[in-house]
């Protein structure tokens, strides 16, 4: 397949114009529809059927297979509407055989950027359809690196991480210019320990596996239940390699990160982690959702304002069977008619809140409910997460003693402390991470969402090729 792909991109067409500079690219840049028009039509200068295949309204498709338009129309305005790799056929030739072909070092398909039309179709391809999948291959690779193959907008409303954004196509241009054009694509990639180690992990468990099934190997060999173990492993390695993808590519040395799969939460200090307790996150039908916020405060002896959703399923109903249910409980309605339970002891959110600004109205507190910490399944929550040392981690945040923490809470009366710094917290869903020794861990899947990010990794597989395959729809 390499060497068909590397001989067709040397079939020809017209010439190379040098990109537009100051161009701002990624999917969420622009979406399909855009407007991609000249200002003047009559000094049109580009390959007009080219121009006309991306104008189409609806999906763009080449010899069965989706692209991505939005990324086609941007990188083809930027160069005049004219076809590129006819020009630059040893950097086509390089980039495919050196980034495409390679994607499976990443736990990306190379399906999932045409190498099956770079290869087998390619030859049966008109000028301009090689030139757009070609095109298309760069650039989807290039994303699918910087930002994930399945992007925020594939993704349902509970996977909200998304790492800062890449302008895809000044990066193809650099490629093209550079002496090794796969080494700038390649630089897309998170430059994290964990997303190397958790590389090299799968690229061993790829080996075992293949040998169980005599594919790589003549002479490797590995007994079947040893393979298919490693097969397992191999899918879990890929779906979470995606998952490191959603995160910055460095990501703050300082951090909180709190890994729903696994009810953890480690605070980390210059990349390492300083602090380490188990939290509660939310049941299954209320789950705990992706994403990076900051925790800016810590309240003390918080109120819990209730959130209406809460209220109306299940204090209203004990209202009605119980007219004192709200007194007992130390809770009242406010003038907005929303319902609060006064700080104490008894409050749901205990005596510590740690602030951050979210669209979910998620945030970490503590508890009066201690026991729940004991479980080995801690999805208990309506979606915030409970801490079960947060006098602790208030006294990291805060850079003050735990007298200080006690004298607060002691008080009984509510009151706010900002962080002398901002910190960043991360919530995550990894069913497969690496620890601080660099030993990598495999856990269970309790919220049943590793089957549609495969599903989405793996759709390249799938027949017919083009076929919609859409985000789930679980909501939490």
């Amino acid at each position: 397949m390499a060497a068909a792909a590397v001989a067709f991109v040397v079939v020809a067409g017209s010439a190379f114009s040098p990109a537009v500079s100051g161009e701002t690219n990624s999917l969420t840049a622009e979406m399909p529809g855009a407007d991609t028009a000249t200002a003047d039509p009559s000094l049109f200068i580009g390959n007009a059927e080219l121009k006309a295949r991306l104008d189409l309204p609806g999906k763009l498709t080449v010899a069965g297979e989706r692209l991505h338009v939005w990324l086609l129309r941007r990188f083809y305005a930027a160069h005049g509407y004219q076809t590129m790799w006819d020009a630059h056929p040893a950097e086509a030739g390089r980039l495919v055989k050196d980034a495409v072909l390679h994607a499976g070092e990443h736990g990306l398909d190379p399906g999932l950027f045409h190498s099956g039309a770079l290869g087998e179709r390619g030859p049966v391809l008109s000028p301009v359809e090689r030139d757009l999948v070609l095109s298309d291959a760069f650039l989807s690779y290039a994303d699918a690196l910087a930002r994930g193959a399945m992007p925020i907008e594939e993704r349902v409303d509970d996977e909200d991480l998304t790492p800062e954004p890449v302008d895809i196509v000044a990066v193809l241009d650099a490629a093209v210019a550079a002496p090794d054009p796969a080494k700038v694509i390649g630089a897309l990639a998170p430059v994290s320990a964990e997303y190397e180690t958790m590389r090299r992990a799968y690229a061993e468990h790829r080996a075992i596996a293949g040998a169980g099934q005599g594919v790589r190997n003549k002479n490797a060999y590995a007994p079947p239940e040893r393979a298919a173990a490693a097969e397992h492993r191999v899918r879990q390695l890929a779906i979470n390699l995606e998952r490191l993808r959603w995160l910055p590519r460095q990501m703050p040395r300082d951090r909180v990160v709190v890994n729903a799969a696994i009810a953890r939460l480690q605070l980390f200090r210059d990349d390492r982690p300083v602090f380490t307790t188990r939290v509660v996150v939310g049941e299954t039908d209320k789950q705990t959702p992706e994403f990076q916020s900051t925790i800016n405060d810590v309240l003390f002896n918080p109120p819990w304002n209730i959130p209406r959703s809460i209220a109306q399923k299940e204090i209203l109903s004990k209202l009605a069977a119980d007219p004192g249910y709200l007194v007992s409980h130390h809770m009242r309605f406010r003038s907005n008619g929303a319902i609060q339970q006064e700080a104490g002891a008894y409050s749901a959110l205990g005596r510590l809140k740690f602030e951050m600004s979210d669209r979910y109205d998620v945030y970490l507190h503590d508890t009066p409910t201690k026991s729940l910490f004991q479980s080995a399944a801690r999805m208990m929550s309506h979606g915030c997460v409970r801490v079960e040392n947060p006098r602790t981690l208030a006294v990291m945040l805060l850079g003050q003693p735990v007298e200080a923490i006690d004298k607060g809470i002691d008080t009984g009366r509510t009151s706010r402390r900002a962080l002398p710094t901002p910190m960043p917290i991360f919530i995550v869903y990894q069913t497969a991470f690496v620890e601080s020794d660099g030993s990598i861990q495999f856990r269970g899947d309790p919220y049943e969402r590793d089957e549609e990010i495969w599903r989405y990794l793996t759709r390249a597989q799938q027949l017919p090729v083009a076929q919609d395959s859409g985000a789930g729809q679980r909501k939490g």
